[in-house]
């Protein structure tokens, strides 16, 4: 009996040491946070580093990561409460601000700076110009969404009008856009990584065209959660946000074999190879942001794209549907 007390007396004192050294027992004490992710891709890089290299864990925070499918059911989970904090174009939030909710969604952190997807043909074409798509068949994604707004950005800064000179697909749903391309529907489509890299392995569809490269600097993907959220856990908000700018930070920092190397656990299905390429392809792009504050400036271009795209009603104000807050402290704090 005795030997058996002293058992439990020191495995009660491993779990009180333990917490000091940063591991083992203390996960316990962390807090769970439900995101919600447009998509899974390894344009969100930073994000999977921060959590990989445990930077979350450090601000006493556990990500319990969903891949919502689109930004319209990132942001339908954020307002349900299924999810506390939704990652997604900041164009959702000004469609639940514009619906006139009370509680409407908030963007506080931003993680890229450029659209991730690129344009694939059923062919190899270095030479590509915008003028090739005319009168062509393009699976652009949902409309009102950032990556098909930002492809009709992009057509319209090449003189190409959509639905005049090119016909734009977004009737399909985001995660079937590669698998309707296969089928053999359109000439062109827009996808992600690592789904462009794929298609072009199988020799099912080429890159002819970085939309990020040809759009510029956009508020592309940001982190948001209901104003009654952010109210009543600003402690959890500014842990996120400072978890998130030590990953910008890393992988500003490090090599894209070493960010490969760091966020493979969530791409299983990558080659190490195919990883490095990818990751390479958008450091060499500057898709990252360095930090997480989304400025004014870049806000009302989102909103320029949106009005130009023929979705937007009315423009919603910044200082409504932005807060720097969170993000110039974690910066502080560094």
């Amino acid at each position: 009996m005795k030997s058996k007390g002293l058992k439990v007396f020191v495995l009660g004192l491993i779990c009180l040491l333990i917490p000091l050294m940063g591991t083992g027992c203390q996960s316990e004490d962390l807090t769970v946070v439900k995101l919600n992710e447009v998509t899974h891709s390894i344009f969100y890089a930073p994000q999977y580093a921060a959590i990989s290299q445990g930077f979350f864990e450090e601000e006493g925070l556990k990500i319990d990561l969903v891949n919502g499918q689109g930004a319209d059911k990132v942001t339908t989970a954020v307002l349900s409460g299924d999810a506390d904090i939704g990652f997604c174009g900041p164009e959702a939030t000004v469609y639940v601000y514009n619906e006139g909710k009370e509680d409407y969604v908030i963007s506080f952190a931003q993680l890229t700076k450029r659209d991730g997807s690129f344009l694939l043909g059923r062919e190899p074409d270095p030479n590509f110009t915008f003028d090739k798509v005319r009168g062509k068949y393009i699976i652009g994604g949902r409309k009102g969404g950032m990556p098909e707004m930002t492809l009709e950005w992009v057509l319209r800064q090449n003189g190409i009008e959509p639905g005049e000179d090119v016909f734009i697909d977004t009737s399909i749903q985001f995660a079937a856009m590669s698998g309707a391309f296969i089928g053999g529907t359109g000439d062109y489509v827009a996808l992600f990584e690592p789904v462009a890299l794929a298609l072009e392995k199988e020799g099912q569809g080429y890159v002819v065209a970085s939309i990020g490269v040809e759009s510029g600097e956009i508020p592309y993907t940001c982190y948001n959660a209901k104003k009654s959220f952010i109210e009543n856990n600003p402690e959890t908000i500014q842990k996120f946000t400072n978890a998130l700018y030590k990953g910008q930070i890393w992988v500003d920092e490090h090599s894209s074999e070493e960010i490969a190397e760091a966020i493979i656990e969530f791409f299983p299905d990558t080659s190490m190879e195919d990883l490095t390429a990818v990751v390479e392809r958008y450091k060499t792009q500057d898709t990252w942001s360095k930090d997480p504050v989304l400025s004014q400036e870049a806000f009302e271009h989102l909103q320029d794209i949106i009005e130009e795209a023929g979705v937007l009603d009315k423009r919603a104000p910044y200082e409504k549907l932005v807060t720097t807050v969170f993000a110039e402290n974690a910066i502080g704090g560094q």
